[in-house]
């Protein structure tokens, strides 16, 4: 038996790989810290939404209603809290000058829309006067502010 001479396959000059020229560009993209600033702004987002809405203290009543779709002008609020105080935003009203501030308000305003946060343990009837002041004010489009975990009552879907 002879001597036999062993040579490496895929010679060139000991690099390992290949390459195409002395500046072949690298063709992936890594996306995974991409993925991760996304994931940490996410939680950052989700943390500090709930603290941007207005300030008033009150316990919504839950129901199976969807969210409302947002708009461009920043929505008008009237919060009934649950000792029956009326705020417009986080301006405390007397029941006798919400009418007329009311109507001041609504002079500026494109939209007749405005959101009415009323606490859970308010009576139904004092809900429907404010809502009746709020018509006479000059906004018809009224929302109902609600938590959405509510009881479906044998809705399917979410």
């Amino acid at each position: 038996m002879g001597g036999g001479v062993v040579q490496k396959s895929g010679g060139g000059g000991g690099r390992r790989g290949r390459r195409r020229g002395k500046s072949a560009a690298m063709a992936e993209i890594n996306v995974t810290p991409f993925v991760d600033v996304m994931l940490v702004l996410l939680i950052i987002f989700m943390v500090a939404a709930p603290m941007l809405t207005v300030g008033v203290p009150i316990q919504l009543p839950e129901t199976a209603a969807s969210a409302l779709p947002s708009e461009q002008e920043e929505p008008l609020t009237v919060t009934l809290t649950a000792d029956g105080r009326v705020m417009i935003q986080t301006q405390e009203v007397a029941d006798g000058e919400l009418i007329p501030k009311l109507q001041a308000v609504a002079a500026e305003r494109e939209s007749d829309k405005i959101f009415l946060r009323a606490d859970g343990a308010i009576p139904y009837s004092r809900v429907a006067q404010v809502m009746g002041a709020l018509n006479a004010g000059g906004f018809r489009n009224i929302g109902l502010v609600t938590d959405p975990d509510g009881p479906s009552f044998g809705a399917s879907g979410g």
